[in-house]
């Protein structure tokens, strides 16, 4: 390895989403074009690099960096064009070359500790002068604290909430113990934070090391789905992964149980172990229902017989015994939870309730927590129905995901209906929970079947196992829904049954089994349902109508491959068409993409409406790339229009196909589900079932016997560790 420095005079390229950059170093023999990962690398930085000279068959000598280290500029001409290149607010070509005509080799010193005196350029205030030099501090420390932290795998973003929690100090502070990063930053890489530490001088049985351990094991469980774990698994797990001895262990929980790090729970003649703020979820959560259930019942409508009677009246529907029972429930008790499968009436049930409430001068709230499931509500019943997210008013509350009181906003309404309930995990729950008013009715709307929640906790599975609230159960599918051979389907592989694949005159053919062991046969059954061999079956069009679902990312027939493969065959690369390569993947206009992380602050525009926030999982089509502005227009499914600058474009991936788990919420007219060999842990009944459930009018399953058999019996995926059942028993 060789080492050189000197100024970046040039930027060749530099990708926005991962700061792959080829560029110009100037250095006081050479000019060299370096390649690698710089991020934060503007004209004007001075470098230190570590790498080797390469040479490129068509581009000569080029210099590959292994490491880097940004450097003050070493000369005045340097330190001129590192403040011209726009870093710091209100500094410009011109008035960095007079910034440093007039302090020269002073001028970084002035920057630090006499910023004043730079109001004695023209246009500078002191009080521009005290802003200019505190942007110059931050940015120089914070640059140094990125590239510290990169070494740990810590992006940007994260980087940025460490300094502001540690200061200046950051990188001393990491330093004399590594192990604090664990309380900064989520599903961080413990190897390399160990590697450091241990390469430092600490012990393994350092009490640092071993406490630091533990959090790190609980928090791998809750990203896993649970809340909690039983205290001998957990000693196990941390043994191994630490190599220390079960006294230490347990000695350590005892002191992090004692500076309320962690908590225990003696259940069932066992110890449970959580983080903090999960059980402290968990008991807001048990004791807010707790609180609404037994509160006075001030919404409940009197002669409701008769209200019910007028709403079928008024909605032409006759209500099924089991549909008027919870509909009077709704009516007797604050909070009700209602679960069924598809086809059981959960929608006539939310429909009914609207217009009895409504009638009565009620106030009547719609939820989901994905934009999806709430644009179906909206279709579904003619009311507005918002996301979670919107409707508390979030905002960018999980950056501080530990904090189970943050403030939402408290939620106007007599009654809420929350649709999708299984989806919700416990802080959201939690988050819910606390901007309801006492008084207000709960109405929790699910399938309790279905796929648990991404994020830890399994809320509607512990509620309805509690029997602390009362629960309705609907299992009659209606008439013309059990015409549909998606619906039956869906019930008999929740009930452990095969197929019914054999024509019967009476059903529709909106079911279809396609076994094939080969995947190049599958991906080839894909590609021509996409394109047009379903227009005998509708006017099905693939951006319009069909989705195409898988469990796994990986492989041929996993999301990355297919995304690849179907964005090639059916919206190729063409004059007519901008397109803008991030990373490893082509956005192209026409594409149909998926938002994967929650934006709060990204502004979009619908007809005469504006707001900020698109949030995971939310569908749409690239419409416009701006050249020019260097942005990509997205339009998505609810008719939100946002734009994208390049070095947002993390933010999207290609959504021809998209995972079971990530459809949750989501349904669509024709649903291709083509399932390959995979990890056991993905082939699930739940998993199964809740793809069947995503198809409105057609679906095609492609996979072979021996998977889905496997799926319809494997039906173990659905326990979690959770505290939830029984805190609520605890408080009832």
């Amino acid at each position: 390895m060789e080492e050189i420095q000197g100024q970046i005079v040039e930027l060749i390229y530099q990708n926005e989403v991962n700061s792959y950059t080829i560029a110009v170093l100037e250095t006081d023999k050479e000019e060299i074009t370096i390649t690698g990962y710089l991020p934060f690398i503007s004209v004007g930085d001075t470098l230190k690099l570590v790498g080797k000279y390469v040479t490129h068959q068509q581009y000569g000598e080029q210099f590959k960096i292994e490491t880097f280290e940004k450097i003050m500029p070493q000369t005045v001409e340097a330190l001129e064009r590192y403040l011209a290149n726009g870093t710091i607010k209100g500094i410009g070509p011109s008035t960095a070359k007079k910034i440093v005509e007039t302090f020269g080799e002073e001028t970084i010193h002035i920057f630090k500790f006499e910023p004043k005196k730079l109001a004695q350029i023209r246009g500078i205030t002191e009080t521009k002068a005290e802003e200019m030099s505190k942007e110059f501090i931050e940015n120089w420390e914070l640059w140094q604290i990125v590239g510290f932290l990169e070494k740990f795998g810590v992006n940007v973003s994260n980087s940025k909430n460490i300094y502001k929690k540690l200061g200046p100090s950051t990188i001393e502070e990491i330093e004399s113990n590594p192990y604090i990063l664990i309380d900064l930053v989520q599903n961080i890489d413990f190897k390399k934070i160990d590697k450091m530490a241990l390469d430092l001088g600490f012990s393994r049985d350092n009490t640092k090391r071993v406490k630091s351990g533990i959090k790190y094991s609980l928090g791998k469980i809750g990203l896993n789905g649970h809340s909690c774990t039983l205290k001998q698994n957990l000693i196990k797990y941390v043994k191994e992964l630490l190599g220390v001895e079960i006294d230490i262990i347990e000695s350590s929980i005892y002191e992090l149980k004692l500076k309320e790090k962690i908590e225990l729970e003696e259940r069932d003649n066992n110890e449970w172990i959580y983080l903090k703020h999960y059980y402290d979820a968990e008991v807001n959560i048990a004791r807010k229902i707790n609180l609404l259930q037994t509160s006075k019942n001030i919404k409940k409508i009197a002669f409701f017989n008769k209200e019910l009677e007028k709403a079928e009246k008024n909605i032409s529907i006759n209500l099924s015994q089991k549909q008027k029972e919870a509909i009077k429930k709704v009516n007797e008790n604050n909070v009700t939870v209602i679960t069924g499968g598809p086809g059981t009436g959960k929608t006539t049930i939310i429909k009914t309730l609207i217009d009895i409430y409504k009638a009565h001068g009620k106030k009547i709230v719609l939820c989901a927590p994905t934009g999806r499931a709430a644009k179906r509500i909206t279709e579904t019943t003619g009311e507005d129905a918002k996301t979670l997210h919107r409707l508390l008013e979030i905002g960018k509350i999980e950056d501080d995901y530990k904090n189970v009181n943050a403030e939402v906003a408290p939620i106007d309404a007599d009654v809420i209906v929350v649709d999708e309930i299984s989806m919700v995990d416990m802080f959201l729950m939690n988050y819910l929970l606390n901007a309801i008013y006492q008084g207000t009715k709960l109405v929790l709307v699910g399938d309790s079947d279905q796929l648990p929640s991404v994020g830890a906790g399994n809320i509607l599975k512990d509620i309805i196992d509690s029997k602390t609230i009362e629960t309705i159960h609907l299992d009659e599918i209606f008439r013309q829904a059990a015409t549909s051979k998606i619906i039956l389907n869906a019930h008999r592989v929740n009930q452990g049954e095969g197929f019914l694949v054999g024509d019967k005159e009476e059903l529709k053919q909106d079911f279809f089994y396609i076994n094939e062991i080969n995947q190049n046969k599958i991906l080839n059954e894909v590609i021509t349902l996409c394109k047009e061999r379903l227009n005998n079956y509708g006017n099905y069009k693939f951006f319009e109508n069909i989705q195409v679902l898988t469990p796994t990312k990986k492989g041929l027939l996993g999301t990355k491959q297919l995304n690849k493969i179907l964005q090639n065959e059916l919206n190729p690369s063409s004059e007519n068409k901008l397109e803008k390569k991030s990373g490893d993947s082509i956005f192209r206009e026409g594409d149909r993409v998926m938002q994967t992380k929650n934006n709060y602050d990204l502004y979009w525009e619908k007809e005469n409406e504006n707001g900020t926030g698109i949030f995971n999982g939310e569908l749409g089509r690239i419409s416009k790339i701006y050249l020019e502005d260097k942005n990509i227009k997205v339009t998505f499914d609810d008719g939100k229009q946002a734009w994208y600058l390049y070095s947002d474009l993390e933010q999207l991936e290609h959504a021809y196909s998209i995972t079971i788990h990530k459809s949750q919420g989501s349904e669509f007219d024709v649903v291709i589900i083509v399932v390959p060999q995979s990890y056991p842990m993905l082939l699930t009944r739940n998993l199964l079932y809740t793809s069947i459930t995503r198809a409105k009018e057609l679906l095609i399953i492609i996979s072979n016997d021996k998977i889905i058999n496997y799926m319809i019996n494997n039906n173990t995926n659905k326990n979690r560790n959770t505290g939830l059942c029984y805190k609520l028993i605890k408080n009832n």
